[in-house]
């Protein structure tokens, strides 16, 4: 069966997601530190990050026109993709061949507002010995392509213990009677875009304004293990009141990255 809806031409509405992980680990020692960012520049490099976006761009049914990366001295990556929905450039193309005016530049032009980055940003506090690793990744697409199905994938593809995420549509289209459509799919909360079991895993919590189909949606991790936040030191080789003080210094620098606030 067909569910798609009947569009009086090309689907217009402009959908952005804004997704954010803070993956936090204890470094100790100045030595640890840098080799914290170093570990995070060589697993989190602009070749890896342009593996996941393929993935993205594979998983939402685009096709890449462009790619654009690069590496930052002293650390951190960014990479760049252009995209173009492939049914609309198949549909382009089968119009433009016919009349024998197909220009693949105009394809470009016409679709520059669909588009998928990622920006690393690793960094550490001078004090507690907190290092936090920050990755931006937006999506921006027109046309039929949604970005909310690549959630799970790119939730599974970093160490996230805080998530932040925004959903935004934008604009309008029309159906074959000319009446106007602000959205073309359901929705009532990021949230339900996401695993069951991810979920869980999380305390979460929704601002949403339905009215301005704008949503936006907060996770932040409920266990800590002391030993996944540990660089290069054993959990047990610390004494158990240093064990106590490394947790509560991690559990306090994601409640304020999860609040937006820093907690005194």
């Amino acid at each position: 069966m067909d569910n798609k809806l009947k569009l009086n031409g090309f689907n217009n509405l402009t959908k952005s997601l804004s997704f954010n992980i803070y993956d936090v680990c204890y470094a100790k020692s100045e030595r640890e530190q840098r080799d914290y960012i170093a570990y995070i520049d060589e697993q989190y490099n602009s070749d890896r990050l342009t593996n996941i976006l393929y993935h993205v761009t594979e998983m939402i049914g685009a096709r890449v026109l462009n790619v654009s990366k690069q590496d930052y001295d002293p650390q951190g990556a960014s990479v760049t993709f252009l995209i173009a929905e492939e049914t609309f450039l198949r549909e382009y193309r089968e119009e433009n061949i016919e009349k024998n005016n197909f220009q693949g530049d105009t394809v470009v032009a016409h679709l520059d507002k669909s588009h998928v980055t990622v920006h690393t940003y690793p960094e550490y506090h001078p004090d507690t010995s907190i290092a936090t690793f920050r990755v931006d990744i937006d999506v921006a697409t027109c046309g039929e392509i949604t970005p909310l199905s690549t959630l799970d994938f790119l939730i599974g593809s970093f160490d996230s213990d805080i998530i932040t995420m925004d959903y935004r549509v934008r604009g309008f289209t029309r159906d074959v009677s000319g009446k106007k459509l602000f959205m073309d799919h359901k929705i009532t909360s990021i949230q339900d875009y996401i695993d069951d079991k991810t979920l869980k895993e999380y305390d979460a919590i929704d601002i949403n304004v339905y009215q301005s189909n704008l949503f936006h949606t907060k996770m932040l991790l409920k266990e800590i293990t002391l030993q996944n936040y540990l660089f290069n030191t054993d959990a047990y080789e610390l004494p158990p009141r240093t064990r106590l003080q490394i947790t509560e210094n991690l559990r306090r620098e994601m409640i304020e990255i999860f609040s937006g606030s820093n907690v005194y």
